[in-house]
Order: structure tokens, then C-alpha cells, then sequence
């Protein structure tokens, strides 16, 4: 049928009123709404409500490419209809075995000319946050390369930030910056400059009337950097910051992203909520990553001794560590990590030696590495031996004939592309050799738990080791602990290695026991390595070892109960065999009074293991009935065993 020109008139405009009205994407429950729009200037945007509260103002989509630019002068021309989203998989080395991820998912198309390459966000919203991540697309068979992106997140003016100040490339301990290991600025106004001038680190967690927003990314692929936040937000107004300069592999390497079309980046993610549950408790960060790409590994999440952070380096010796590994099997844990320079105070030879006794134990030997060496002048051995692919493959293949279970790989160089594809290249040789993996001195967790089983856990956080440095970072473990639960470890698993009964290196711990045995449940890791060492361990109440040798080697679930970032945190963790274990940290210098409800729990009956007459002594009581009312001095801790 041939159209007049009088129908044209007014059938044109009607369909481009269509294509520009605000795009809507709701959650499966309808409390979480996503509206997707473009300025009269052509700069698409979007905004988050949940029910009520707005909890991002329009914010800014797009990306700059070196071939075009992808962030003003566009048109949305399309939004495909909301589908369903249904995944459901299962974890070894996360809060959650059996995770169940539940979307609407609505891809959004723009476009600034009819050729080049061509932008789409593909938006997924569930009942516990948004996620989106870009399209491009296009017939250009070139390399295509990403010199910015315009995605911000525009918080209300009165949101108040838990923030990590983002480390300037090159500076620490021997060139091992960024390693994500400053203390976080606690409640500060959103849209304050960070303190160090580089930004602040993914996650970040914000308070906005109430509610909850963490913002991080994941399913970090090879075809990007890893981001985090600008140092500047004008009116709480947060835009996403590329790698500085150092931060990739070589001189030459790829630091900002680069890629063939068609390309898509890793999601940006906003875990949100009316309470601090879904922060808690969200698995995001792994829902949105890959499946496994590689092999289930034999060798299973566990508990493991080690000797470093409390005796140091000249005790990596073969007799202290055969210690440990008595140590290790006496408590019932499956592991015995063996640290730095161990390939000059042990060797080779007697390592094999070290590993088949540790089998004969029923424990798995894991042995540390330097990342490399060309990126920071870190000292500690072996070094140069995993950065070049034949090198670090015949590395693997030597210590999993020796009978070594696991590697712990330390001081990587920063967040460009090129990082991100050694983390996998790693990942990948090591799973191949049947090794698990820890990485030290690293970046955040984006997912790759999901992608690599093999990946048991990483640091990325100011640890347990900091407290043996001077008697500041000690001063501090109780309110940096309690801010933890909130931010670095709801996004995955965390290397703290916490729990320290014995003082630490001349240093005057302001922690309670109690405080330091809650540790052991409140935080979660792969293989969560214990800072206590044998003798500390045996000179405790025979209660407190039977528990920490009870706990299991992994967690089924995970609850919040009650907290406040910096403040107190109660979490509880199910044994895979259905049992609820709950802990609970006072990180002020006050006491604190809590009352918890364990109905839902279907806990009845337990015993309560708390702080004694001092801050070195337990006590413990039955626990009887639905409700459990516990007072923590200053600093101080508790644990329920079922």
C-alpha cells in the first residue's frame, strides 16, 4: 500500500515519539525499575528507583572509542522486548553453593549514523540490583579501541559513602601498588574527592535514605581493563576511571580496552536494597560471569595453617613448616601453606620432600610465588618463573609432580587489560596442571570463582599481615573489620587470613579472642588460611579448638542478621550438612548489646562461646530458645555453634 504524503507527515513523527519515549525495565518483583532515556543533546542516560526512593539520578551511558564517539549526538531507535532471565548453578569457594539468579533482561539500541560502529546496553535487572553492560557492533574487521567511558553513577546529594581510596600505581612496598589495601573512609559525603587523588576502588558501598547501592563490576573478560571511580564527582555524580599508565604487564602490553567488534564489556553492577541483606547476601558478581571454562578441580575449599604472617620470613624452613603440617592435620584442616623463599630455605628437592609427608597427613601442600618481577622490585623468591607462558607451564607441571596442591601468587602490577589477561592465562595453565589458586597482592573478585573453579580465593584487602607492620594498622583491626562484611567480601571470596589468639610481633592487639574467633565465620575465603599458630592454638580452652576444628571447609549459605558498616556485624553461615553457625564482631570502642532472633535459623539450641573476664579469656553457656541477647565489650566477639 502506497502512503500519501499527508499520511507520511503523520505517521513519521508517531514513530519517532515512540522510539525516543523513556524505556522502563523492572525486576521480577517490580521493586527495582530502571528508566533508560536520551537528553535533547543525544547522551543516553539511565536512572534506578526501588519502589519509592530514587537511589541514582540520570546517569550518563556511553563509550569513547578512538573510532567514534559513542556517549552524544545518539538516537534510540530501538528497545527489544523484556525477557526472563533463569540461571542456576553451583560454588564451591563462594557465600553460596547453590545460587539462584532470577533477571528481566532489555537490550536498548542507539545509534549516531547509519555506518560505524554501533552502541547497545544490554540491561538485566533483578530483585537484588542492576547490572548492564555495552554492545558494539559494527562491519569494521579492525581492532577497535575504548579511550573512555561515560558511564557515572548520579547519586542523591545526601548518600553517604564506604569507600576505598584507590592507590596510585608504583608507590607501596616495592612498587606493589594497587593492590586495594587502604583502610575505607567511612560514612563520608557522597561526592567527596578521595584521599590518595586517584579515585575510589570498586565495590563501593553507599547509604541513600535508608537504602543500600554497592556499586562493582563483573564478568571481567580479555577484552578489558579493570575500572574503578574517578577522583572527582561534582555533585555525587561518581564516573567510571580507567588503569593509570603503569599498569600493565609490559611496556607495550594493552592497558585500555581493546578488541574486534562484535565486543562486549563486563556488567557494571549495582547490588541495591532497602536493608544491608541484599549486600550481604547477593551473588551478582558470580551470577553475571561465565560458567566454568575449566575443569572442577579434585583438591576441595578448606582451612589451612601457616607460619608467615606471625614468624616471618626466617621460619620458612623445613622443619618449622612440617610443624605446620602436623599442625594442620591435627585440627583437621585440609591444607598447610608454605611462603615466600621457600625455593632458597627449602628447595626444590626437599619441598617434594614436604609435599609427600603433607599427603601422607591428608594435607595439601600450597607454595607462594612473585607475580613476576618486571612490575615491582619486591625481592621475595621464586620470581621470573611465571610470567613467560613455557616457563610458568613447566613451573606447574614440576610441583604437581612434586605433590604440591595449590599456588599462592603475590605483587601484581595494576588493572590494565593486559592484567587482566595474566590472571587467566594463570588461571588457566594452573588448572591445566590440576593447581588451585590464590592471588596476593592483586585485584578485586569480578566473577572468576564462577569462570575458574580453581580459583580459591584473593586478597585485595588490607589484611591480617598489616598488623604486624606498626602498632597503627593493629589500633585499627576492630572498626576496619566490621566495615569488611559490607564491602570487599560481599563481592567474593577474601584472603584476610584471619584469627590470632597470640600477640603479634611485639605489637599489643586491642582485639578480644572472642573477636578473633568470630573472624573465623564472619568472614569467607576458598581456603581460609588462620593466622594462630600451634602454640597459641593449644594454650586456648579445649571448647574454643573443638570448634574452630569443627567448622567446616566450606559454606552452604549465608544471612545477615544485624550490623552497621564500622560498627558491629552478625552474620550466620549454614554447614553444607544444613547447620547455622553465627558470629558476630563489636568493631567501636564501646560495649555493644545484641539481640538476635534465631527462628529463622531453626535454631534452637547452641552453645555460645564469647569474651571471658579480659580480652585474652572465653566464656561459654548454653544457648536455649528462639532469642539470644549478648552483650560484646569493646572489641569484643561471639560465635554460636549449633
Amino acid at each position: 500500500m502506497r502512503l500519501t504524503p499527508l499520511i507520511c507527515l503523520l505517521v513519521l513523527p508517531l514513530a519517532a515519539a515512540q522510539a525516543a519515549k523513556p524505556i522502563r525495565i523492572t525486576s521480577p518483583d517490580g521493586a527495582v525499575q530502571v528508566t533508560v532515556d536520551v537528553t535533547p543533546q543525544g547522551q543516553p542516560t539511565y536512572a534506578v528507583r526501588y519502589r519509592q526512593a530514587e537511589l541514582l539520578r540520570p546517569s550518563r551511558l556511553g563509550l569513547q572509542l578512538a573510532s567514534a564517539d559513542l556517549t552524544q549526538g545518539l538516537k534510540l531507535t530501538k528497545a527489544d522486548q523484556q525477557t526472563a532471565v533463569t540461571d542456576d548453578y553451583q560454588l564451591a569457594t563462594d557465600k553460596r553453593a547453590n545460587c539462584r539468579y532470577r533477571a528481566n533482561r532489555r537490550v536498548v539500541h542507539f545509534q549516531r549514523q547509519a555506518t560505524g560502529p554501533q552502541l547497545s546496553v544490554v540491561f538485566q535487572v533483578s530483585d537484588d540490583g542492576v547490572a548492564f553492560q555495552y554492545l558494539v557492533e559494527g562491519n569494521s574487521q579492525e581492532v577497535q579501541r575504548i579511550t573512555a567511558e561515560a558511564t557515572t553513577f548520579h547519586l542523591p546529594a545526601s548518600a553517604k559513602g564506604w569507600l576505598h581510596p584507590h592507590a596510585k600505581a608504583q608507590t607501596g612496598f616495592a612498587n606493589t601498588q594497587p593492590s586495594y589495601e587502604e583502610y575505607y573512609q567511612r560514612g563520608i559525603a557522597a561526592g567527596t574527592p578521595s584521599t590518595i587523588g586517584q579515585g575510589w576502588s570498586f565495590p563501593a558501598l553507599f547509604e541513600v535514605g535508608g537504602h543500600w547501592v554497592l556499586l562493582t563490576e563483573a564478568g571481567m573478560g580479555r577484552t578489558y581493563s579493570g575500572t574503578h571511580l574517578a577522583h572527582e564527582s561534582p555533585d555525587a555524580e561518581y564516573s567510571v576511571a580507567f588503569p593509570q599508565a603503569p599498569e600493565r604487564t609490559t611496556p607495550e602490553a594493552a592497558l585500555l580496552p581493546e578488541s574486534r567488534l562484535p565486543w562486549r564489556t563486563p556488567w557494571r553492577v549495582l547490588v541495591v536494597g532497602n536493608s544491608l541483606r541484599p549486600i550481604v547476601e547477593s551473588t551478582l558478581t558470580t551470577d553475571l560471569s561465565a560458567p566454568a571454562t575449566t575443569p572442577v578441580l579434585t583438591e576441595a575449599p578448606g582451612k589451612s595453617s601457616w607460619s608467615w604472617v606471625l614468624m616471618g620470613d626466617q621460619n620458612t624452613t623445613y622443619d618449622v613448616q612440617r610443624r605446620f603440617i602436623d599442625y594442620a592435620a591435627s585440627m583437621g584442616w585440609g591444607y598447610c601453606l608454605v611462603d615466600a623463599l621457600w625455593d632458597k630455605q627449602i628447595g626444590y628437592d626437599k619441598m617434594q620432600e614436604l609435599a609427600q609427608y603433607a599427603r601422607s597427613k591428608n594435607v595439601g601442600l600450597l607454595v607462594w610465588y612473585n607475580s613476576n618481577g618486571h612490575w615491582n622490585q619486591a625481592p621475595q623468591t621464586p620470581t621470573n618463573v611465571l610470567f613467560e607462558p613455557e616457563s610458568r607451564r613447566q613451573e606447574f607441571a614440576r610441583i604437581k609432580q612434586m605433590g604440591v596442591a595449590g599456588v599462592k601468587i603475590d605483587f601484581f602490577g595494576g588493572d590494565g587489560q593486559s592484567f587482566m589477561n595474566y590472571y587467566q592465562d594463570l588461571l588457566v595453565d594452573a588448572a591445566q596442571a590440576g593447581l588451585l589458586v590464590n592471588f596476593h597482592g592483586a585485584t578485586i573478585p569480578r566473577g572468576w570463582n564462577r569462570t575458574y573453579p580453581n580459583l580459591v580465593t584473593m586478597e585485595a584487602v588490607r589484611g591480617f599481615e598489616f598488623l604486624t607492620f606498626d602498632q597503627a594498622n593493629t589500633d585499627q583491626e576492630a572498626t576496619h573489620c566490621a566495615v569488611l562484611p559490607f564491602t570487599r567480601n560481599a563481592v567474593g571470596p577474601m584472603d584476610f587470613t584471619p584469627m590470632a589468639f597470640s600477640e603479634i610481633r611485639g605489637k599489643e592487639r586491642r582485639t578480644s579472642n572472642a573477636f578473633e574467633l568470630a573472624l573465623a565465620v564472619l568472614f569467607q575465603s576458598g581456603i581460609q588460611h588462620y593466622a594462630e599458630v600451634p602454640e597459641g592454638m593449644a594454650a586456648q580452652p579445649a571448647y574454643v579448638r573443638e570448634f574452630v576444628q569443627q567448622l567446616p571447609p566450606r559454606w552452604a549459605d549465608v544471612k545477615f542478621l544485624a550490623g552497621y558498616p564500622g560498627q558491629y556485624a552478625v552474620l550466620a553461615r549454614q554447614a553444607p550438612g544444613g547447620a547455622w553457625y553465627v558470629a558476630g564482631i563489636n568493631g567501636t570502642d564501646a560495649p555493644q548489646t545484641i539481640r538476635l532472633d534465631l527462628r529463622q535459623l531453626g535454631l534452637q539450641q547452641g552453645t555460645l562461646i564469647t569474651d571471658g573476664a579480659t580480652n585474652r579469656s572465653f566464656r561459654t553457656q548454653a544457648v536455649t530458645g528462639p532469642t539470644l541477647s549478648v552483650t560484646l565489650p569493646a572489641r569484643g566477639g561471639f560465635v554460636v555453634q549449633p
